[in-house]
């Protein structure tokens, strides 16, 4: 069974490296050099980590010339970007130093309730279903999804849209 390989330690909420981690995902300068390198159309977008924990996180992307669409609301691509890291970066958490675990979207749906005119911020609050999904495919070397929900909500609290992300996940050989 996978869950005997000694290079997949069990996920630890409280481990000084997941700390430090989740410290560079709040860090502003840490992260825009991360997007520089990894996902430059966040950068270029301006999406930002407002709060990261093992069961929680808050990206939000602002309303700017960057990010609108010729209806002058924010483009649904933007939004889906800012969405999926919402729930990745609570896959990545989920991941850290649990040795080569692959994760990859496999899904996704949105609903678009009202139009997103100013800063957008998604909440994703189900890090619980992600660590869960990732430790049993790490106990059953068997790859396990993950469907999750992160809600973008307005300046003034509104709800404007809904994305479920489906995350794959499976242990590398």
């Amino acid at each position: 069974m996978a869950s005997e390989n000694p290079a997949i330690r069990p996920f630890d909420p409280e481990a000084p490296g997941l700390l430090s981690f989740i410290r560079n995902l709040e860090t502003p300068w840490k992260l825009r050099l991360y997007f520089l390198q990894k996902l430059p159309s966040c950068w270029f977008w301006g999406v930002r980590i407002r709060e990261a924990t093992p069961a929680r996180c808050q990206v939000s992307i602002p309303y700017s010339w960057r990010t609108q669409n010729p209806f002058r609301s924010t483009y649904f691509a933007a939004l889906a970007g800012a969405a999926e890291l919402s729930t990745g970066a609570l896959a990545l958490i989920a991941l850290h130093g649990r040795g080569r675990i692959s994760m990859l979207i496999t899904g996704l749906e949105g609903q678009f309730t009202k139009k997103a005119a100013s800063r957008t911020t998604f909440t994703c609050e189900q890090g619980k279903i992600i660590q869960e999904a990732v430790q049993k495919a790490v106990d059953s070397g068997v790859g396990q999804t993950a469907r999750v929900l992160t809600i973008g909500r307005n300046e003034a609290g509104e709800e404007v849209c809904r994305f479920w992300l489906t995350w794959s996940f499976k242990v590398k050989g």
